[in-house]
């Protein structure tokens, strides 16, 4: 089914071209949603726009447009409005079929391609033998958010976890244990990833005092790049210690993911040299083999190397980060690749990207390659967010956290409610809000985290919004009538400015979405629906359900609500309640 949006810039086009026979399309269309009903449901912006190309003044524009609109039982008035706006209201008729046929489809009227393309989303990639903090939180929600919605609008998806478990931070880790812990390496003792993440620490340190340690460390590299067993067992326990760790945060997250680390493209990097070797666009700058990409400066304004072989023949991210854009265009036939990796990653991404294209490996023409930056989370300090001992939040920390302050708020709600009813409401509840608090936000900017802002009962929250999924849940059970009784023998029909109002919105879901896949902003979704839940609230307010003259027609309207809602939070990854 056609969206609104998409049939009234298919009409005004044709009209403009009517209209206006000069008007050679070189100037998009412009149709926006109204934020206010005196101006209509929609507004077409674009008369001003087209005065300096077809000679006339805007109004004059508008109105020529209008009187060659084709007949539409869509459209219930076409007005111009000021210079020359064009203000569209759309009929109450035609919103009662379209949200009758919203609610009769299992997709919510939602067409699938007829093509699908191969979407590959990089995102969370935490780095081996360190702990996730909350620096990993914004990757892995707003990955997941954007596989959910490409997976909804059927598209084909590969959820990759492009993980950090291969460079010099494993041979730094090698050798130490080796010394401190050699019965972890020989499998004799089992750890954990705190032990990990301490012997780190203290490798780091005598990796970076000790010139012996480091020529260690550095063989160990080789070693383990070389594929020599014994380096090989120790690497593989220390990744399957870190992976157990990641999984309990995925779990609780409910995120999925495919992991592909920077060890799974080892077997390429030796073809990734040697190839652009051969491309002759390998320079050698102090015994390490360098790729220089013009565009890319360090502030003394030297052009910017991608190291692709250390002069020791060690490989690193720059290596693999191509070998892995390769394999994804080549193997994967990916159609688009999107990075969802944070802003200070943008240089090297970009950088990595016209070296992909430079070697033949990327056609910008046939494969969108999307960097999706995000900024910081930030304490109420304004800086960025720490535990209260000063170190950074393990996310593991801060998600229990986020579990335990909702359990309290539930408990202060309904201290009669049954506690094994609570923990799972607790989890719903508490999750869901640092998903929600985190998307709810514009991607590119910072954010201040707060427990008791996000799970506030009002507001653009989670709570909020799961609420109005109860409140629909509690209405249809006090009804007491089966929505399957009554689908066959009635209609939605929208006659209150209320029920139009929320029947609008809901034939808008199919415009949020679109528009979050174009610019791959989870805001877009959750402005969306703080909209759906307040034009509910409002129509719950203004129009009674049960024992009304229009009880059943109404009662439907509040089902294609509750599914809206039930899918617009599943794609943002949350998990709905029937009860709160």
């Amino acid at each position: 089914m056609q969206n609104i949006q998409d049939k009234l810039i298919a009409h005004f086009d044709e009209a403009t071209r009517k209209a206006f026979p000069e008007y050679d399309g070189s100037i998009p269309l412009e149709l926006l949603q109204s934020n206010q009903e005196k101006f209509g449901h929609y507004q077409f912006n674009s008369a001003m726009k087209l005065s300096k190309l077809l000679k006339h003044p805007p109004r004059q524009i508008a109105e020529a447009i209008i009187k060659q609109m084709p007949q539409d039982p869509m459209i219930a008035k076409l007005e111009v409005a000021g210079p020359g706006f064009i203000n569209v209201t759309i009929s109450a008729p035609y919103l009662s079929c379209g949200v009758d046929a919203m609610l009769r489809d299992k997709h919510l009227g939602i067409e699938m391609p007829k093509h699908k393309q191969r979407i590959v989303i990089d995102f969370s990639s935490p780095n081996t033998a360190k702990e996730m903090h909350v620096g990993h939180l914004r990757s892995t929600i707003i990955g997941d958010c954007l596989s959910r919605l490409f997976e909804f609008l059927g598209q084909d998806v590969l959820r990759l976890n492009h993980i950090g478990d291969f460079g010099t931070s494993f041979g730094m880790l090698i050798a130490y244990m080796k010394k401190q812990a050699p019965q972890v390496l020989s499998g004799e003792e089992t750890t954990d990833l705190t032990h990990l993440m301490a012997w780190y620490r203290a490798a780091k340190k005598h990796f970076d005092a000790e010139p012996n340690f480091k020529k260690n460390s550095q063989l160990e590299v080789v070693a383990l790049q070389a594929g020599e067993p014994e380096a090989v067992k120790a690497w593989e326990i220390i990744c399957d210690i870190s992976r157990e760790a990641y999984n309990k945060i995925y779990d609780l997250l409910d995120v999925k993911l495919t992991e592909r680390g920077e060890s799974f493209y080892k077997p390429l990097l030796a073809s990734i040299v040697t190839d652009f070797e051969n491309k002759g666009l390998v320079t050698i700058s102090e015994g390490a083999k360098c790729v220089f990409v013009e565009g890319f400066q360090n502030r003394e304004g030297e052009t910017l190397p991608l190291m692709i072989q250390k002069s020791d023949g060690a490989y690193n991210y720059d290596t693999t980060d191509l070998a892995a854009i390769r394999h994804r265009i080549e193997e994967e036939k990916a159609d688009r690749i999107l990075y969802v990796v944070d802003a200070g990653q943008g240089t090297h991404l970009q950088m990595i990207f016209k070296a992909a294209e430079k070697a033949g490996y990327l056609d910008p023409q046939k494969v969108s390659v999307e960097h999706v930056p995000f900024g910081l989370v930030l304490g109420g300090d304004g800086k960025k967010f720490r535990s209260r001992a000063g170190d950074t939040e393990r996310l593991i920390d801060l998600l229990y956290t986020a579990i335990d302050y909702a359990k309290k708020i539930l408990h202060d709600r309904s201290p009669d409610m049954d506690p094994e009813e609570i923990e799972t409401l607790a989890h719903a509840l508490g999750i869901g809000s640092v998903k929600y608090a985190d998307l709810a936000n514009h991607r590119t900017g910072d954010y201040t985290f707060s427990y008791e802002r996000m799970l506030k009962f009002e507001g653009n929250t989670a709570p909020y919004l799961l609420y109005a999924y109860v409140r629909v849940a509690g209405i249809k059970r006090k009804v007491g009538i089966k929505i399957e009784e009554i689908l066959d023998k009635t209609k939605i029909q929208l006659e209150h400015p209320s029920e139009v109002a929320l029947g609008l919105h809901l034939m808008q879901f199919d415009e949020s979405l679109e528009q979050m896949a174009r610019d791959l902003l989870p805001h877009r979704l959750t402005e969306y629906l703080y909209g759906l839940a307040e034009k509910f609230n409002a129509f719950f307010r203004d129009c009674r359900v049960e024992g009304s003259p229009q009880q059943n027609q109404r009662l439907l309207l509040c089902e294609i609500t509750a599914r809206v809602l039930k899918q617009g939070l599943e794609i943002l990854g949350l998990r709905t309640v029937e009860r709160m």
